[in-house]
């Protein structure tokens, strides 16, 4: 059993920037932040493979996002910058403890969750 526990959202005007948190109970294979706006199906944002590092961003952060880990501390961050209306969402944190040669990019992949930060971007 992995519990996951985000921090960081909030709100932020358009075109800045924000770093989530996820601190992990135990060590994973890999770490990944999904993402949920309302009425919208959970989309993968970042995914990081904790062992080797290999990193996975969606199309629609690719070049504004970074996912990052501390690993000793178990931490895992998102680093997002030019953030538009777009990127509002309830932001989730999610572990795969299976040892996996590459990260899921679906939730499917993913047995532990965190309870979710709200990002709001206003304009």
């Amino acid at each position: 059993q992995v519990q996951l526990v985000e921090s960081g959202g909030g709100s932020v005007q358009a075109g800045g920037s924000l770093r989530l948190s996820c601190e992990a109970s135990g060590y994973t294979y890999c770490m990944a932040w999904f993402r949920q706006a309302p009425g919208k199906e959970r989309e993968g944002v970042a995914s990081i493979h904790t062992a080797s590092g290999s990193t996975f961003y969606a199309d629609s952060v690719k070049g504004r996002a970074t996912i990052s880990q501390d690993y000793a501390k178990k931490m895992t961050f998102l680093q997002m910058s030019s953030l538009t209306s777009e990127d509002s969402a309830m932001y989730y944190c999610a572990a795969d403890v299976l040892m996996r040669g590459s990260c899921s990019r679906g939730p499917g992949g993913y047995k532990y969750w965190g309870q979710g930060t709200q990002v709001t971007v206003s304009s």
